[in-house]
């Protein structure tokens, strides 16, 4: 028999084959091979991970036509120390497998921080090039320009962690942040307890339309359910260790009574570092952002008292998900589920 005539008489593996591999039932790989809801990140990765290694081709359409090019996907994040971003570019850049079991492609480009000038060039440069783009947002006119005019020209873009309003991006893929911040609120003003203080924010920048909404949050809800605590002001530490070490030094420095610090964004061992320094780590309360290597040590330690997080394997997830519905003409984030706040304290550490 010659090759071409072996070629044509090969059994294509079946979706059964795929379960048995990942060790799940049928349903739950037909669900997870088809974005469907109820499948858990760690059988989601399985799942594709079987499906790849098997060359296993999820539509029907594709599999009668095996030769289709892969879509390509561009990651675009911000330079930077924020540690919970750099995890979410090496999560995407070791996810090939997952990305091939569904014949798509992708690819993380960092980009320098709060500069909506070279976002905006950015994202029309990249849109060139690939089939989505999926990017940590700035809210700026340029940015929803850049949004806008991909969309016009058939390059979906999906906003990840932080949005940009009134653009023609597909989907958002991040946390409610005003209830986000509501939360932070709430957990420091039980934390200090039933009794007159002050407390502060460090954002990284309000042009992150996430840190915004974090900040009006937190302030709403210290003046609908504690005003005996006085939030003393809002500083920009740019998501940098060192710059958020010297925003910390001067608010202790300028109130000796301060009780509680929200971190909204990144660089929280420069806030750390400052409290350490004073001597004020175990009795200022400590709220940040982001499950990190570092945010978990400084909850082990003590320093930090709590950490409000999204799963980035299921932001990861979802990004594969609404691409997979938009290439099958579905609704963008049909059986994509809202991400959750999760607040996690040293006692629930994962």
């Amino acid at each position: 028999m010659s090759i071409e005539d072996n070629t044509k008489t090969r059994q294509l593996p079946t979706l059964a084959d795929v379960a048995a591999r990942a060790g799940v039932s049928t349903a739950t790989a037909d669900r997870a091979l088809n974005g469907r809801p109820g499948v858990r990140p760690t059988t989601l990765r399985r799942v594709l991970q079987a499906a790849n290694e098997l060359d296993y081709i999820t539509d029907a359409s594709e599999r009668a036509s095996a030769g289709l090019r892969p879509l390509r996907l561009a990651f675009l994040l911000p330079a930077g120390e924020n540690s919970f971003v750099t995890m979410l570019g090496r999560l995407v850049g070791g996810a090939q497998s997952q990305f091939a079991a569904v014949n798509m492609c992708a690819r993380v480009e960092r980009i320098e921080s709060f500069r909506p000038d070279l976002l905006a060039q950015k994202l029309r440069k990249i849109g060139r090039e690939v089939d989505g783009v999926a990017f940590m947002a700035l809210e700026h006119p340029l940015v929803r320009e850049a949004v806008n005019g991909l969309a016009e020209r058939g390059v979906p873009t999906v906003t990840l962690i932080t949005d940009v309003g009134n653009s023609a991006r597909v989907a958002y893929v991040g946390l409610e942040n005003r209830s986000a911040g509501r939360t932070a609120g709430y957990l420091i003003a039980r934390f200090i307890g039933p009794r007159p203080a002050k407390v502060a924010m460090i954002a990284g920048s309000l042009s992150y339309r996430a840190h915004e909404e974090r900040e009006m949050g937190f302030l709403h809800l210290f003046e609908e359910a504690f005003p005996a605590i006085e939030v003393v002001g809002l500083r920009e530490g740019l998501d940098e260790d060192a710059r958020n070490y010297r925003q910390t030094k001067t608010l202790l420095g300028r109130h000796p009574d301060l009780a509680g610090i929200y971190n909204i964004g990144g660089g929280p061992t420069g806030v750390a570092r400052a409290l350490k320094e004073a001597g004020r780590q175990h009795d200022v309360v400590f709220v940040g952002h982001g499950l990190t290597r570092e945010t978990r040590a400084l909850l082990l330690d003590g320093t930090m008292d709590a950490v409000i997080t999204q799963n980035p394997q299921a932001t990861l997830a979802n990004c594969i998900t609404i691409f997979a519905n938009l290439r099958a003409g579905r609704p963008a984030t049909e059986a994509v589920p809202a991400p959750s706040i999760d607040v996690i304290f040293r006692e629930n550490l994962p």
